[in-house]
């Protein structure tokens, strides 16, 4: 698979829907994660990401708009001792609480399956990253329906050892607006992760995203050395 640019993978659908990447910046020192949500409807629009004491979590940006908080507000990242988890969905506390139990992130996904929003039945995507030692590794899942037959849940976990300097792999819940929604097809796409500092990869990512659908991007770079991180929020509502 040859890498694409990550920002024109972004660009070239106008809903995605939420997209997880990871990856390793270009320089070889750290770790890139970045985690966006859009929106079609007024309550999926109606949110912002807010930091908590381990990660992220999703608000109502205006609380008396809120009709339906049971798919749209959770915790996208929360971190683990060395590991950070990233999901959209609450599976992040499935994947928290049961590895904390020592079962493996792909155990505990095994728990459970697609979102049961007919009838698109979204994906759960969920990625982890570990650093450790001055190395660092990377996995992700997606759990879909099979072709929008919900009788069939697929499960699929891509892991990456070593990951390359300057490559990632970004996945996300459709691959393109429709109405029932089409799941992501395929493994994780490669992209480019470029040299950017956090800010400028913020940016462009941001500017990607379509300008009517975008809602909140969480980034953050964690040193693989020492495990410092340095994260940034980007809400469209303010």
């Amino acid at each position: 698979m040859k890498a694409v640019s990550l920002t024109q993978e972004i660009a070239s659908t106008s809903y995605p829907g939420r997209g997880i990447v990871l990856g390793r910046s270009a320089d070889g020192t750290k770790a890139v994660i970045a985690y966006f949500i859009m929106g079609r409807s007024e309550n999926s629009r109606n949110r912002i990401f807010v930091e908590t004491e381990d990660g992220i979590k999703t608000e109502a940006y205006d609380p008396s708009k809120l009709t339906d908080p049971s798919l749209i507000i959770y915790a996208p990242v929360r971190v683990l001792g060395n590991k950070t988890i990233v999901t959209n969905g609450d599976q992040t506390d499935t994947i928290y609480d049961l590895m904390n139990q020592q079962l493996t992130f792909e155990q505990s996904l095994r728990t459970r399956e697609f979102e049961p929003d007919e009838p698109n039945y979204t994906p759960r995507i969920s990625g982890i990253v570990k650093c450790s030692g001055g190395k660092m590794n990377y996995a992700m899942s997606i759990l879909k329906s099979a072709d929008g037959n919900p009788e069939c849940c697929e499960r699929y976990t891509f892991s990456y050892d070593a990951p390359l300097a300057g490559k990632g792999r970004f996945i996300h819940t459709y691959m393109g607006d429709g109405n029932p929604l089409p799941s992501f097809e395929g493994e994780p796409t490669l992209v480019e992760i470029g040299d950017d500092d956090i800010d400028a990869f913020a940016a462009k990512v941001w500017e990607a995203l379509d300008s009517d659908n975008k809602v909140s991007l969480f980034v953050r770079y964690i040193d693989i050395a020492t495990g410092e991180a340095d994260s940034r929020i980007i809400n469209k509502n303010k």
